[in-house]
């Protein structure tokens, strides 16, 4: 089959991941981008899981209800790839991958991987930052050359990062940060004050994954920036799915994962305007 349309998910495997690729193929024939067949990569780190996810879609009977799936006689095909954000061979091979496959580009990718370690301290800042902000920042650079004219990155962030938790003066470092490298300085001011014990201190909350977040947000925001400022059309926009049920909120939450989805899916193929740099939740622009 040929594809008008290709799309990545990362993290896809389960909860709101697996979630945005049953949504992408449900919604896709109402997207005002839908010019013809879209191809779906699941991605996950383990391929035992990423396989049996998979399978549960083709399985699913939303999708053969929908007639979705082109097994069904509908407009989009999934397909599982490995990919580990904590791993940077992992990301350049798959983006090798995407190149080689799709010499046209990739239309939008939808960055769901992440991690919420349990405890606070010094290892958990590290592993949560490594994953969360660096991983999601280093595939989202392995991405932006692979996209077309007009493509999109949807990263899944969370109301955890919202700036009402800092201090004034961090909330206004946040705010004033322009680039990547002014935000990871506040990623790492952060690193550091937990290292002390002292970031309560320093303006923020003792939570990796709140801080992280917050991290993830204005990134995204900068690298909007750049894509803009170097006269690129990237779409690049970051979101909070909600209080969703799922493994990481340990069974807590008022949406389920299908309704956590919905905004991930409208970044990616929904109409928003051109919106880029902007932060989402309930399908709607927010204030971070």
């Amino acid at each position: 089959m040929s594809y008008k349309r290709v799309g990545v998910v990362t993290g896809a495997n389960k909860g709101i991941g697996l979630a945005i690729v049953r949504q992408l193929a449900l919604q896709y024939p109402k997207s005002p981008l839908n010019n013809g067949p879209l191809l779906i990569y699941l991605t996950a780190r383990d391929k035992g899981r990423g396989e049996a996810a998979l399978k549960d879609l083709y399985e699913d009977p939303r999708l053969k209800k929908a007639k979705a799936l082109s097994s069904d006689g509908g407009l989009s095909e999934i397909r599982y790839h490995a990919l580990d954000i904590g791993d940077s061979q992992s990301i350049s091979t798959f983006a090798d991958y995407l190149k080689k496959t799709h010499g046209d580009g990739v239309d939008f990718v939808i960055n769901n991987a992440g991690i919420a370690m349990q405890g606070f301290d010094t290892n958990v800042v590290k592993g949560t930052l490594a994953i969360n902000y660096y991983g999601t920042l280093e595939a989202c650079h392995a991405s932006i050359p692979l996209l077309k004219p007009n493509g999109r990155i949807a990263n899944v962030a969370s109301m955890a990062g919202h700036l009402s938790r800092y201090s004034d003066e961090v909330r206004k470092q946040f705010l004033a940060s322009k680039t990547e490298d002014d935000v990871t300085k506040i990623m790492k001011k952060f690193a550091s004050a937990v290292e002390e014990g002292k970031e309560k201190e320093a303006g923020f909350p003792s939570a990796a994954y709140a801080v992280s977040q917050a991290g993830l947000i204005g990134a995204t925001r900068a690298l909007a920036l750049a894509e803009k400022e170097k006269g690129g059309s990237v779409l690049i926009n970051s979101c909070c799915p909600g209080w969703v049920v799922t493994d990481m909120t340990k069974g807590k939450g008022h949406k389920t994962p299908d309704q956590g989805a919905q905004t991930p899916v409208l970044l990616a193929i929904g109409d928003i305007k051109d919106k880029s740099g902007t932060f989402w939740q309930d399908e709607k622009e927010v204030e971070w």
